[in-house]
């Protein structure tokens, strides 16, 4: 017969192993997140360290750093248009690893691609968005349009005769392109290039007609008359550059297109580390000034706001650009 005292520590040798299986954090997450996080928590971003996501996630990390009382390091997973690295976010276990979110791997990469590692609508729970980046659409120093209607009266008139470039296919540049397209009911031209800055240095050249672009990388050529902002994407002007109507203003209803950037946990995060992590950057948000000025002083929107809004966010943006991606026979495979 087994004594008291075997029984105890075999006990003890049980709940041992388990918790080490479960890496240590995950059962102090089961147990509630009062004591969470118990250390250093990492945050993965899907693309190379220096973009627009990396650049924005530092700054969030140093944040949450002083409001969670342990480090917050970053963790850049580049590769696949951000699959790669979202990839590694659904399957991190160990109940400190979270991860950034955007359109292409959470939203267009599985309406464009056969086969993907995760299934996007259950391998994440949301946090909260970010961050909304309009883009505007801007057109060569050697095109005569002044408005928007003159460039749509063109592109009418002679169909295909308009090529746009951007960053490649699928991406916010292409897409919002394909969205003006399918909007207006006209046909545009869409070259690829491997990046952004190739596109923008093309337009800047006359090689293309117009383009989408994200507005860090398109203020300091617009305000140095390089190129010209017909309008912007988003539902309302920005302050940066106020004298440019949104394209709803300008005639085409409804349009609204964002590069954006939100935050991920993996599935089996309980909804009381969510609660927590989301407080937490909405207070960054709110507070830290570094972060808004590099934020607004681009053309971005901050956002935030609940999990919640996040995820019908998420269901909005599969709904609105499903369509359109169906409609112009986009595929990355």
């Amino acid at each position: 017969m087994i004594s008291r005292r075997n029984a105890l520590l075999r006990a003890t040798a049980c709940a041992a192993a388990t918790t080490a299986l479960l890496g240590g954090s995950s059962a102090a997450l089961a147990q509630g997140s009062e004591a969470w996080p118990t250390r250093t928590v990492k945050l993965i971003v899907p693309y190379a360290a220096g973009g627009y996501a990396d650049t924005r996630a530092r700054l969030i990390a140093d944040s949450l750093g002083k409001v969670l009382g342990q480090p917050v390091i970053i963790d850049n997973r580049g590769g696949a248009g951000g699959v790669t690295g979202t990839d590694a976010i659904a399957k991190a276990n160990d109940g400190h690893t979270f991860g950034f979110g955007s359109p292409g791997p959470l939203v267009t990469n599985p309406m464009l691609m056969k086969k993907m590692p995760y299934d996007a609508k259950t391998a994440f729970k949301p946090i909260i968005l970010i961050e909304q980046a309009p883009l505007f659409l801007t057109t060569a120093p050697n095109q005569p349009f002044k408005s928007v209607q003159q460039l749509l009266a063109h592109a009418k008139a002679k169909p295909g005769d308009l090529t746009y470039g951007s960053s490649g296919v699928g991406g916010a540049h292409h897409l919002s392109g394909e969205l003006l397209a399918y909007q207006t009911q006209t046909q545009l031209t869409h070259v690829p290039y491997k990046g952004g800055s190739l596109a923008a240095t093309d337009l800047m050249g006359g090689h293309l007609a117009m383009m989408f672009e994200m507005g860090y990388s398109a203020l300091p050529s617009i305000k140095a008359k390089k190129i010209n902002a017909l309008a912007v994407s988003s539902k309302t002007r920005l302050a940066v550059l106020p004298d440019v109507p949104t394209l709803d203003e300008a005639g085409v209803k409804g349009f609204e297109s964002y590069n954006w950037l939100g935050m991920i946990a993996p599935a089996g995060t309980p909804d009381a580390v969510v609660a927590k992590l989301n407080q937490a950057v909405n207070e960054a948000l709110k507070n830290d000034k570094s972060l808004r000025q590099m934020i607004e002083s681009s053309g971005g929107q901050i956002m935030g706001g609940t999990p919640q809004a996040y995820g019908k966010y998420l269901e909005a943006e599969r709904a609105k650009w499903g369509p359109v991606i169906k409609n112009a026979n986009i595929s990355l495979d």
